[in-house]
């Protein structure tokens, strides 16, 4: 790469206590041309407290495709960049990617400056295990889009991951609970690193009844843990994954008998079947 072109550093600011910045990090921020932030305000109180002085920029959800190749010009012409979400490592279900991307296919260097993240802090100390997990980032706002997703990963046999806000975490838990059996256990963690932090692991069950009564555990930001599925002898299953997957969602919106004659037409199969798997997987719930 020629050294006329500028680089972009992708670098991670801390989640909450301001302790958590790499000297890397600073010293980064300090020596770039122009600083790309998700919100000006917010990241202006991180680069005061480290006396960092350097130009900022806005850009967000609503104007990184624009601001992407205003900002991919200014790296053409020699400048250095640092790209920075509001906390923790841009892109993990921060703006950023458009920029990412265009720099990328351009030519020019892109450098990760590690530091905090959210979903790896929560991951390290949930007690569950993390050699293989999936993470979804924040989920769909309905209730009915939240349902088909955890019956999507009833059966995943290894450690989900993903992110929840205040106002949806008590919404979403009770979504999970109608889908997934109620022993299943999940870590909730919360204000990860900052003065109310919390990180519990329990039962599905126990941590809906502990939200829902507790007006604390649903203050902050949220990354929910969820334990993978325990392996099932399929020797003498009903039906295929598919065929449970779509009665499983069905019965999220419907009776057993509605759900079962309703999967009849859409899965084929026998109806006998089905009426057995329904109330096997409405027993869980119980």
């Amino acid at each position: 790469m020629s050294n006329e072109y500028g680089k972009l550093y992708v670098v991670a600011t801390p989640i909450g206590n301001l302790a958590d910045i790499s000297f890397r990090a600073v010293a980064t921020l300090k020596k770039v041309d122009l600083i790309a932030a998700e919100d000006t305000r917010h990241v202006g109180l991180l680069l005061q407290h480290y006396g960092i002085t350097n130009k900022l920029t806005s850009l967000h959800q609503h104007n990184e495709d624009k601001a992407a190749l205003v900002l991919l010009e200014k790296l053409r012409e020699g400048q250095s960049i640092a790209l920075v979400s509001d906390a923790g490592t841009p892109l993990l279900s921060d703006p950023g990617m458009p920029l990412v991307k265009l720099v990328k296919d351009a030519g020019i260097d892109v450098v990760p400056i590690p530091g905090a993240c959210a979903l790896i802090a929560a991951l390290s100390a949930a007690g569950l295990p993390v050699t293989q997990f999936s993470f979804f980032g924040f989920l769909p706002r309905t209730a009915s889009a939240r349902k088909a997703f955890f019956s999507e990963q009833l059966n995943c046999p290894t450690t989900w991951v993903f992110y929840e806000s205040s106002h949806r975490i008590l919404a979403s838990l009770q979504d999970m609970a109608t889908v997934l059996p109620l022993n299943r256990q999940i870590v909730i963690a919360r204000e990860i690193t900052k003065l109310y932090e919390t990180i519990i692991k329990m039962s599905l069950e126990d941590a809906l009844a502990l939200v829902a009564r507790d007006d604390n555990m649903r203050k902050g930001e949220f990354v929910v843990i969820v334990d993978g599925a325990e392996a099932v002898d399929k020797s003498n299953q009903l039906l295929t994954d598919e065929q449970e997957k779509i009665l499983r969602i069905l019965l999220t919106e419907c009776s057993i008998k509605t759900a079962v004659a309703l999967a009849v037409e859409i899965t084929g199969a026998r109806k006998k079947s089905l009426y057995q798997a329904a109330l096997l997987i409405a027993g869980d719930k119980e």
